[in-house]
C-alpha cells in the first residue's frame, strides 16, 4: 500500500513539474527557439494591420500599403536588423491572430486598454489619441445629447466600441437601441454616414482628421470633441514574448532619440505628435 501511495505521489510531482516547464517553455517553437530568436532566425517581424485605417496603415490609390505606423514599423525593424512583413487581418480577430502565431505583433493604431492588456503585452506608448464623434452638418447634431435615439456606428473590435461599453452613460445609453451599428472598416461606416443610414460614428481622432481633410466636401463634416479618456497607441505582443517586447521598446527609443519618429510624424500629421520614449 505504501509503495502504491509513493508511486502515486511521484506521478503527481512529475505532472506538476511537467506542467510548470510547459508554461515556461510556451514561447518556444518546435526548434526550441523562443520569441525573438525565432523572429531573428526568420529575418522578419510579421505585423498584423488593418489596411483601411488612415493615416496609420492603409492602401493608397496604387494599392501600396502606406501610413504613419507602416513607416514607424519599418524604421524600428531596420534598427532591429529584420524585415517588416505586413499582414492584413480582420481587426476584430487581431488578438486571436496574435495568439495563434499568425502574426508576431499587432501594430496599426492599436489603442492600449485595460481589457486588451489582459490578452497582450504592450510596448511603451508612442502616440496619443482620442475617440471623437463624427457627424454631418445636415443632421444638426452638435453634442452627445443630440444623438439620443439616433442610429450610430462604430468599427468592430475598435477601441471606440471599448470606450462606449466601458462608460455607457456617456453615449451608449443614448443611441438607438442602446448599441452601435458595427462595420468591418471605418470606410464603410463613413459610406453609411453619408447616405443617412447612421447619423454619427465614434472613431479615432487621427483617422477622422485625416479622412475628412482629404474629402471634397470636408466642410460638411462635424467633429464633436471627445468626452472619453485620452488614449495611447502601442504595439501589442504575446504576453510570453518578453524579449521581443524588450527589443521593440529599445528600438522605439532609438528612433525617437535620433529624430526619425519626429520626421515621420511631421510627414503624416504636419506636426510632431509622438510621445517621448523612456
Amino acid at each position: 500500500m505504501k509503495n502504491k501511495f509513493r508511486g502515486l505521489l511521484v506521478l503527481l510531482v512529475g505532472i506538476f513539474l511537467i506542467s510548470g516547464c510547459s508554461k515556461k517553455e510556451k514561447a518556444a517553437d518546435s526548434d526550441g527557439l523562443t520569441d525573438w530568436a525565432k523572429i531573428e532566425k526568420s529575418g522578419q517581424l510579421v505585423i498584423g494591420v488593418d489596411d483601411s485605417f488612415v493615416p496609420m496603415g492603409f492602401r493608397d490609390e496604387n494599392d501600396k500599403l502606406v501610413g504613419f505606423d507602416i513607416d514607424l514599423a519599418k524604421a524600428v525593424c531596420k534598427e532591429l536588423g529584420v524585415k517588416a512583413k505586413f499582414q492584413s487581418i480582420d481587426w476584430s480577430m487581431k488578438e486571436t491572430e496574435l495568439e495563434n502565431g499568425t502574426i508576431d505583433v499587432i501594430w496599426n493604431g492599436y489603442t492600449m486598454t485595460d481589457e486588451r492588456a489582459k490578452q497582450v503585452a504592450f510596448s511603451n506608448p508612442y502616440l496619443k489619441n482620442d475617440q471623437v464623434v463624427v457627424t454631418l452638418k445636415k443632421y444638426s447634431i452638435s453634442s452627445y445629447e443630440d444623438l439620443s435615439g439616433k442610429a450610430f456606428g462604430a468599427q468592430e473590435g475598435s477601441s471606440g466600441v471599448d470606450a462606449l461599453e466601458s462608460k455607457p452613460k456617456i453615449l451608449l445609453d443614448k443611441i438607438k437601441d442602446g448599441e452601435p451599428v458595427l462595420y468591418p472598416t471605418f470606410t464603410e461606416a463613413f459610406l453609411d454616414l453619408n447616405s443617412g443610414r447612421i447619423e454619427g460614428l465614434i472613431i479615432d481622432s487621427v483617422f477622422a482628421e485625416y479622412y475628412i481633410s482629404h474629402e471634397k466636401d470636408k466642410a460638411d463634416y462635424v467633429i464633436i470633441p471627445s468626452e472619453f479618456t485620452q488614449e495611447d497607441y502601442g504595439v501589442g505582443v504575446r504576453k510570453d514574448d518578453s524579449k521581443t517586447l524588450e527589443k521593440i521598446n529599445g528600438a522605439l527609443k532609438t528612433v525617437y532619440d535620433n529624430g526619425t519618429t519626429k520626421k515621420i510624424s511631421e510627414e503624416w500629421f504636419g506636426e510632431d505628435k509622438v510621445v517621448a520614449q523612456p
